[in-house]
Parts: C-alpha cells; structure tokens; sequence
C-alpha cells in the first residue's frame, strides 16, 4: 500500500482497517501525509488525522493547505484542538491564525495556554512584511554563568519545545550576550562556563526589520538561525531558516508576479478564480494598452514617410521586438542583482557604463546582421543604413533604460520588478519608433 493510491486508502477507510492505515503512516514523512491530505475528500480527513500520534498530527496540521485546516478545525473537539495546538510552534500557529475568521481565531486562542496567547497576540500585531511576524518565541536560552553540563541539562528539559537547539542564546535580564552552538558544547569538557564559549559577534535583527531582508541575510552569513529584538534591543524571539525559506518563496512570486504585470495574489493559481484571475491582470494590460497610443500617434506622424518609402514599414515589429527583448534582459538582470543585494544605488554609474559596453557589442553584431540581410533581400542600401544605425540605437538606448529603471524605483523605495518586461517594452518601442523614422527622414531626405 501507498499514500499515493488514493483509491486504496478510502477502501481502506470505508473498511474500517484502521490499524493497516495507522501502519502505513508511521514511516511516512510529514509533508509528504500533508500532501497526501491535499488531495483526500474532506469527508476522510478527520480520520486519517486522528490515526496519527500527536506530536506528528500537528506538524502535519502546520504543513496543510489553509482550506483544509479550517474544516479539521470544524470537525475538532475541544480536546483535540487544544492537543494540536499545543504542540505546535508559536510562529506555525500565527501562521494559522492570520487568514482566519475573528470566531476561529478566538475558539483557538481560548484553548492554549495563557502564555502561549500573550506570544500569538504579540506575533499577530506585528506588521505582515515585518522579521517579528515570521519570528518564534520558542528558542533555547542560556545564562553566562552557566557550565556546558547546565546548558545540556537545560536543552533536555526545554529542547524538545524549541525551534531549534542547533545555536542556543546567551541572555542576562532579557540582553542578548552571545550565541552558542551545540557542536560547541558537545566538544567541550563539561565544567567548562558558557561564557567562555560563547560567540559574541552576534548579527541579530529587529522585530521591525523587513522579512525580505532579514531573509537574504540566512543566504548572505549561512545562517540556521537568527535572534530578533525588540526596540528596546532586548531579545525576544529567532527566525530559522524554514521561515526564511517560506519568505523568499513568498517575495520571489510576488515578485515574478510584478514582472508579469499582474496584481500580486497570495492564492495558488488552481485556488484563483477565474474572475480574480482577469482582475489581477486586466489593470496592468489596460495601462500598457493605453500607454502604446503614443506610438501609434508617432506612426500617424511619420505617414507621409510610408507613403514615399513603403518598405519602412516591414522593419517596425523587428525594431520594437528586438529593442524589448534588450531592455528587458537588462532590467531582470538588474532587478535579481537588486533582490539579491549584490546591486545598489551607488553602483549606477558602474552599471551604466558596463551595459553600454555590453549594448555597443550587442548593437553592432545585430545591425551588421540585419545590414547585409537588408540589402541582399532588397537591395537597397539606403534602407540597409536605416536599419542598421536604428538597430544599433535602438539597443544602447534599450539596455540603458533597463537597466536605470529598476536601479532608481529602488531609490524611490518602490518594487524594482514592476520595472519589467511589459514596462520596459512599452517604453522602447516608443523609443525605438522614434529613432528609426528620425533616422529614416534624414537618410532619405524626407
């Protein structure tokens, strides 16, 4: 039997062979029930949930879609609730809450333990982009004084209700002193006092920080974990890797959502009506529609020039689809600079000047290309000079714009990856029409 045969589980299920199904169970991985869980009919979830030990129904709970959380939240007993919600971890359980009705949010609160509530009200205040709203309060602190035998003692009692026990946090009346981690203390003789052992170039965050940032600084130092404090700079939770994880996952769709000019939605594309859908991307696509009617009038401008010349008007979708493609290659890569904070403000003379380079060499290839391409199929080597410089502009000014626009909507503090493609497009091809008919009228004295 497989938890990826559906069908045998539910026959299972109507044959009451719970004991074979709690079997299977055991050995199964807990995102891997949670996934399993994603595609049972509703009607089966409370008992296959209720075949599982405590501890790893909630861990399972904690990986499960939100839908399907608030119908097991239905189906609950008040003893069953409080089980689960004991023995999940504080920032799972903000996790749960934040996209919950106001009733479920208080039948859940009323079940856990008055400290645990005090910590989720806290958590749940904190703005939605901010380190203290990802962050757990279940860490394992230590006190200087303390000797390595304490501090193992300590992580024995209290271990198994933290987060992590991987870097443990020195702390004396609530200042963070240092960080220890525990190959420190396995490799260390006993009497040894934590002081001694403790790191004190301790980079820390505050509950106010961006997630975003406080994310790439797991990527940025390797880190497992990291300690957040208060305005006070007093210590009051960590954020650990999985959580930095689920942030950067978060960021780099919105983000790719952005870039697709599209309105950002927390949902899944299957849990996104159809509706939502065309309403997160009607806005962008009607900006960008309307926005393309200053191209079409400086077409309308330059009519007399179709009417003397009329292979000019061959070259325009070549023109505009090659100066989009380049401006957009400049500006995603300057956006994931961005994001990955290998990119700043002060660097835009440098970026400008290497994206010129990189626009002379490109230019010049394409234009040489479409150069001889032009004249062998027509001939003509007027109409050959035309494209050839209008290629050659229409790339440099491409790529500079790309790569400007993204740099300096992160100076004005807004999201470098509405600078995308659709954007950027827009705004070449206005550019490249103007070059080529400029240069159109001049070489042939229209």
């Amino acid at each position: 039997m497989s938890l990826e045969n559906l069908e045998e589980i539910e026959e299972l299920i109507e044959n009451k062979e719970f004991r074979k199904i709690k079997s299977e169970l055991e050995d199964e991985n807990v995102v891997d029930i949670a996934e399993f869980l994603s595609e049972l009919e509703n009607k089966y979830l409370a008992v296959i949930f209720r075949l599982l030990p405590k501890k790893k129904a909630a861990e399972v709970f904690s990986y499960m879609e939100k839908d399907q959380q608030m119908v097991l939240l239905d189906l609950f007993s008040d003893k069953e609730m409080k089980d689960v919600m004991d023995s999940m971890f504080a920032d799972d359980m903000v996790d749960l809450l934040e996209d919950m009705p106001a009733n479920v949010v208080t039948r859940v609160l009323g079940k856990v333990d008055k400290e645990t509530r005090e910590a989720v009200n806290k958590m749940l205040k904190y703005p939605d982009d901010s380190a203290g709203s990802i962050m757990t309060i279940e860490f394992v602190e230590l006190a200087p004084d303390m000797t390595v035998a304490q501090a193992l003692d300590k992580i024995r009692q209290v271990g198994i209700k933290s987060e992590t026990v991987y870097s443990c946090y020195v702390v004396k009346n609530h200042e963070l002193l240092g960080v220890v981690s525990a190959k420190d203390l396995m490799t260390n003789p006993v009497e040894t006092p934590i002081a001694d052992l403790m790191n004190e170039n301790i980079i820390s965050v505050h509950t106010t920080d961006d997630r975003e940032e406080v994310a790439n600084l797991f990527r940025k130092y390797d880190l497992i974990a990291l300690p957040v404090l208060d305005v006070e700079d007093y210590m009051v939770g960590i954020v650990t890797v999985d959580d930095a994880i689920d942030v950067l996952t978060t960021e780099t769709t919105e983000d790719m959502q952005k870039m697709a000019a599209m309105t950002v939605s927390e949902e899944s594309y299957f849990d996104t009506s159809v509706f939502q859908h065309a309403k997160n991307r009607i806005v962008w696509l009607l900006i960008l529609m309307l926005s393309s009617t200053f191209t079409g009038m400086i077409i309308t401008k330059y009519e007399n020039a179709f009417a003397a010349v009329p292979l000019l008007v061959s070259f325009i979708p070549m023109l505009m689809d090659t100066g989009g493609n380049c401006g957009s290659q400049s500006s995603t890569l300057i956006i994931r600079g961005l994001a990955i904070d290998e990119i700043h403000f002060n660097d835009i003379f440098k970026i400008v000047w290497k994206e010129f380079r990189v626009s002379m060499l490109v230019s010049l290839a394409l234009a040489l290309a479409n150069g001889v391409r032009v004249y062998i199929m027509y001939h003509d080597l007027s109409m050959a000079v035309v494209v050839a410089f209008s290629l050659v502009f229409t790339v440099v000014v491409a790529k500079l714009i790309g790569c400007m626009l993204p740099v300096f909507a992160k100076m004005i503090r807004l999201d470098p990856a509405i600078m995308a493609a659709p954007l950027i497009t827009t705004i070449v091809d206005l550019c490249s029409i103007m070059i080529y008919f400029k240069i159109a009228t001049m070489v042939f004295k229209l």
